[in-house]
């Protein structure tokens, strides 16, 4: 159990420094911490979300060893998690698309930030239930365990 705990770490404390890395590359330390101090509770959960489904993969993928239907079913979490971030840091777009001359597509996402953020965590809680299903049921299956 150390390994997939510590992946999922890993895998938190990864996307919680790209967040800052970005965020401060595009708009500068100051603006990073003013966000991260105004929108915590939404980048914090999930960022954990992810590390939590990293981990349950993780944790997964060796109890599966080689099962052909878990790894699907663990790359379709994935991209569950791949959505809920990309959703995530979606209102960032708003600092790069001036740039390149897409202001009407500023407008909507700066106007709908907060809409995407629920959305994120939406996408997270649906991957966090599908993957922990799976353990669930897998475990029952390849460890005989009994609820």
């Amino acid at each position: 159990m150390t390994k997939p705990i510590a992946v999922g770490t890993l895998a938190f404390g990864a996307l919680m420094a790209v967040y800052f890395g970005v965020l401060t590359l595009v708009s500068g330390w100051s603006y990073t911490v003013s966000q991260f101090q105004e929108f915590w509770f939404y980048v914090v959960p999930l960022g954990a979300g992810f590390g939590v489904q990293i981990g349950l993969y993780t944790y997964l993928r060796e109890l599966a060893l080689n099962h052909e239907h878990c790894r699907r079913m663990a790359a379709a979490s994935g991209t569950t998690s791949t959505a809920a971030m990309i959703a995530c840091c979606a209102h960032y777009l708003t600092n790069i698309l001036p740039v390149i001359g897409v202001s009407g597509a500023v407008a909507v996402i700066a106007q709908y930030q907060v809409e995407i953020f629920w959305l994120g965590l939406a996408f997270n809680a649906a991957g966090l239930a599908y993957i922990g299903h799976k353990v669930y049921v897998g475990r029952l299956h390849f460890l005989g365990s009994h609820p």
